[in-house]
């Protein structure tokens, strides 16, 4: 990690994540092997019937890139064991199915040529391997029988593997931004109550783990799942209520969100976040110092699904006029309005509105220090005015407000963006 790579990730603030195995198929959600306790061979027809003809990943890196996102992280395999590349140490890959060729490389090469930042995603996870133990993560994990037979399995064995298809990724494609492990649950027991079923950085050699990939991308940045501390912490489906700290100290931070709650193409999900909801998210992380990497599941013949599409075209529509708010935008020390957001950039604060208020807008302490106001999206004024604190409430007159505070004058109608935006010139 470098300090560049710290502040080249911030500057960012909005990444795509992607999601897609042979899960994609039965589009049941990413974990359908494990939801529905399937076997390897219930598993095999997907393995059989990956052909992804309609893959076009410069499509997917302009939806990112016009949808106003800097970055990308793709599953270059999920706990399903499937590896989107064809590893030198594994048949169960993408080389094997009717697509047979590497899907990973024009994937990077996609997101460079639109001028976005690299990440591979990579499980520590694995229902697949014959070394991988039944634990309480596994599908098999209530099959007694299973359970016995994989008694012999050596964890050591599946980590030289784990450790070799790393080595494989970070030296067969440039350099790579971001390292996304997936995921540590050490001490966890069965679900019967029995113990020592989980996983953590013994079991995957983390430290060891981890200094191979310093090794090998000097400036990769690692997240927090190897059970080791990383160069971020990753939140995940929710958003923290302040900036993210350890032992009292400030972290950098990313919280990963889906569209609909299931990270894999999942048909049948209707639990679309709105486009508006999805912009006060990545707001709400801006303003707490942190990013906001947003997935999307492709189809299993390699498209974007259409609401996908629709939804990253109206963030785009957004990000597109309100950019200098989010990208290379940090907290303020500020405290906003209720039911608003500040950002900021040097001398320039930004007011993100998520509930319009009638007429008026109060910001204690800030009479005298803006020079001037508009609204972003279209660089119109929004006037300003200081009211006597002495002033008395009569009719249509508006009583006197705490000494140093500014008001901000505001249309009735509400702006038509999703989340309208002040620039204030401090």
């Amino acid at each position: 990690m470098t300090s560049e790579s710290i502040t080249k990730f911030k500057e960012w603030r909005f990444g795509l994540f992607v999601h897609w195995g042979l899960y994609s198929l039965p589009a049941r959600h990413e974990w359908v092997k494990n939801r529905e306790r399937l076997t390897d061979e219930d598993y095999q027809p997907y393995f059989d019937h990956f052909e992804p003809d309609l893959y076009d990943p410069r499509e997917w890196a302009r939806a990112a890139r016009e949808a106003g996102m800097r970055y990308a992280v793709l599953t270059t395999k999920h706990h399903e064991g499937f590896c989107l590349w064809d590893s030198d140490v594994s048949d169960y890959t993408v080389a094997g199915t009717p697509w047979g060729k590497d899907l990973v490389g024009p994937f990077v090469e996609a997101c460079r040529a639109e001028g976005l930042g690299v990440g591979f995603y990579h499980s520590l996870i694995d229902w697949h391997h014959p070394e991988f133990p039944v634990d309480t993560h596994h599908p098999q994990r209530d099959d007694q029988e299973a359970r016995a037979k994989s008694a012999g399995r050596n964890i050591q064995v599946y980590a030289d593997y784990l450790h070799a298809q790393v080595r494989e990724l970070l030296t067969a494609y440039g350099p790579i931004d971001i390292m996304w492990f997936d995921f540590s649950y050490p001490n966890r027991p069965y679900e019967d109550g029995t113990p020592n079923a989980g996983k953590g950085k013994d079991d995957w050699r983390s430290e060891e783990l981890m200094a191979m990939v310093r090794e090998l991308q000097p400036g990769i940045l690692i997240n927090d799942r190897l059970d080791i501390p990383g160069d971020f912490v990753t939140p995940e489906q929710y958003q923290p209520s302040s900036p993210m700290v350890r032992d009292g100290v400030p972290v950098v931070w990313e919280a990963c969100q889906t569209l609909n709650g299931s990270w894999g193409y999942d048909r049948d999900n209707l639990d679309w976040k709105s486009p508006d909801l999805l912009v006060r998210m990545l707001v709400d992380s801006v303003s707490k110092d942190g990013n906001l990497l947003l997935n999307v599941g492709p189809t299993g013949r390699g498209e974007f699904d259409p609401r996908a599409l629709d939804t990253l075209s109206q963030l785009g529509r957004w990000t597109r006029q309100h950019s200098r708010s989010i990208h290379g935008a940090g907290p303020s020390e500020l405290t906003p309005p209720p039911d608003c957001r500040f950002t900021q950039r040097g001398d320039r604060l930004y007011l993100h509105v998520f509930a319009w208020p009638l007429h008026h807008l109060h910001l204690p302490g800030m009479a005298g220090k803006v020079r001037y106001a508009q609204f972003l999206h279209d660089a119109s004024e929004v006037r300003r005015t200081v009211t006597d604190p002495d002033q008395t409430a009569q009719n249509t007159t508006m009583g006197g407000l705490a000494p140093g505070t500014l008001t901000l004058e505001l249309p009735t109608q509400r702006p038509d963006v999703l989340v309208p935006v002040i620039e204030l010139f401090l």
